[in-house]
């Protein structure tokens, strides 16, 4: 959920910092107080369009910061969504996405400090806050979106069948795409032929070893520094063996802590450590004469080293940073050129395989079919009832199924047009007729702001817990309702933010009333300037303000009471 929001300079707002609860927080103010202000401010900080009239007159850039709670016991799939853009959440389970808007447009973004683009934050940012105005096009009136909901509500039932599909399509995909790329004319084919076959002999023929060029560099390296070598490595040896050297005084050491041992046996272990040492030095001094013995400057190997390392180089220009790579690049090559060599039979043979997936792919996208279908009916029940509870009772809400049509199972009818998609073979639509007599249509054209009010909290009662975010905003979606349909959608509000957090600017003192948190949005001018203010408003102050939402103009004893008892009944529903 959103805890914190921090905004400098944005708009008509100077400067200004607000804390957010669980459950329901509404923003009231007199209009063009600066209410929508601050919910464009959280738009942009979930990676809104900005725009340079955004900072405020006078000013170099607006900064916008929100933390943000995760809990990682109840989002993994989100942390994973997070990790896979490489964002790390932190110890304390915070995201902090910060964004600056400078006066020459420039946007900076950052989430828990790291930059990023703007369209990471505007994923990050649209997965922890979901912004809804009365008018603006949201994911719940895009067509294109209805399947992800009805998978996101029947996610149990689907999850096992939908994974099965997922593996199919991919390896479907992945041949289909072979296919088209063997089905290139007969002249680019040869051409590519050609080309990959002289690849292949050149590398062929320089016959690599693996790890053959780290090697070369290392015996290089030794020849190159030979005489250093043998003059460290051979006064080594001198410094441990001969005449009055190490050896001979260790030696020394060890005969007469044997004696001492045969005197006292507490100085046995002594000797054996002294002994073991000499015996391991010895044994060193004979490898470092070896080791000498062996070194010899030799001016033609460095030449042959020096050739062989310049061939290598100039087949890693072309086909590898290192001779494990260029190996691996020669392997490919020769799976390619015996897939072209022998084409026409791989081409029979993949195009069996195309099929074979396909047949698979129809028999769990139809499973995936009717699970959804199944679900699809639960769904509108649950909607059907949420309508029902808004004063929609002659609303009728449908989930229309669209299919494609699967094709001759062909080869070249699958090549030419894939009936399947990510997802599955279906296309889903939510369809509403708010009237008795109506033909159903479209979600996105139901045109009455009222209904749209109504039918977008009725979905989100019954979708918010699935899809996902944090946080909801709603602006104003209660404009267009009055009387008991006011009272049903501050219930229907508070409702939905029992199960997750959510900001809700109203003119109506129904939902006003209904809040956890009740903040208020009023501006004044200091020094010729306007500035937004925001309170949190205690018993008394809600009161005041709910009494001048109801009244409009004049506060009075009777508005006062009328205040009060809506805060008493809205006690009582909690």
């Amino acid at each position: 959920m959103l805890m914190e929001l921090s905004i400098r300079n944005f708009a008509i707002i100077e400067e200004t910092t607000i804390s957010f609860e669980e459950g329901l927080t509404v923003l009231t103010g007199e209009t063009g107080a600066g209410k929508s202000i601050i919910i464009d401010a959280i738009g942009l900080l979930i990676g809104g369009r900005g725009s340079v009239d955004f900072v405020r007159h006078g000013s170099k850039r607006a900064e916008i910061e929100g933390l943000f709670s995760i809990e990682k016991s109840s989002n993994h799939d989100l942390l994973v969504f997070f990790e896979e853009l490489g964002i790390a959440v932190d110890e304390e389970e915070t995201m902090v996405l910060r964004r600056e808007i400078t006066k020459q447009g420039k946007s900076i973004c950052r989430a828990n400090g790291k930059l990023i683009t703007l369209a990471v934050l505007r994923e990050v940012g649209q997965s922890l806050v979901d912004i809804h105005g009365q008018h603006e096009h949201q994911k719940l009136l895009q067509t294109d979106k209805h399947l992800l909901f009805l998978d996101r509500f029947a996610e149990t039932s689907l999850h096992k069948t939908r994974i099965e599909y997922d593996k199919l399509f991919r390896q479907f995909t992945k041949k289909r795409e072979q296919l088209l790329q063997l089905s290139d004319n007969e002249q680019k084919m040869a051409q590519r032929l050609d080309l990959i076959q002289y690849q292949f002999k050149e590398i062929n023929e320089a016959e690599l070893i693996p790890n053959e060029d780290k090697e070369l560099l290392e015996e290089k390296h030794r020849l190159d520094n030979s005489e250093d070598l043998y003059r460290t490595v051979h006064g080594t040896y001198e410094s441990l063996y001969g005449d009055g050297k190490g050896l001979e005084w260790v030696m020394a050491a060890m005969n007469q802590m044997e004696e001492a041992a045969t005197l006292d046996p507490e100085l046995h272990n002594l000797h054996e450590s002294i002994a073991n040492s000499y015996y391991l030095l010895e044994e060193a001094s004979f490898s470092l004469r070896d080791y000498y013995e062996d070194i010899a400057f030799d001016p033609n190997r460095l030449n042959e080293i020096e050739a062989r390392l310049s061939e290598i180089n100039q087949l890693k220009r072309k086909y590898g940073e290192s001779v494990d790579d260029i190996l691996e690049f020669a392997a490919n090559l020769e799976g390619e050129i015996d897939t072209l060599t022998n084409r026409e039979q791989r081409v029979v043979q993949w195009e069996e395989e195309l099929v074979a997936f396909a047949e698979d792919l129809v028999v769990e996208g139809n499973h995936l079919t009717e699970i959804r279908k199944s679900e699809s009916k639960k769904l509108k029940a649950a909607i059907q009832k949420q309508l029902e509870d808004l004063y929609m009772k002659d609303t009728v809400f449908e989930v229309d199924f669209s299919n494609k049509t699967v094709p001759d199972m062909t080869a070249q009818n699958l090549i030419k047009s894939s009936p399947f998609h990510r997802t599955g073979m279906d296309h889903v639509s939510f369809m509403v007729a708010t009237n008795k007599g109506e033909p159903l249509k479209s979600l996105a054209k139901v045109a009455s702001g009222g209904e749209i009010s109504r039918m977008i909290l009725a979905l989100k009662s019954i979708l918010a817990r699935h899809e996902g975010v944090t946080s909801l905003i709603f602006d104003e979606v209660d404009s267009g309702v009055s009387g008991r349909v006011a009272q049903a959608i501050a219930e229907k509000i508070y409702t939905i933010s029992q199960g997750s957090q959510v900001l809700c600017i109203t003119h109506l003192p129904q939902v006003a009333a209904m809040a956890d948190t009740h903040l208020f949005i009023s501006k004044d001018e200091k020094k010729g300037r306007t500035s937004t203010n925001v309170d949190a408003l205690a018993y008394r102050e809600q009161t005041e303000e709910i009494s001048r939402m109801i009244s409009g103009v004049e506060i009075t004893d009777l508005t006062r009471q009328h205040a009060k008892e809506l805060l008493s009944q809205a006690q009582n529903m909690k």
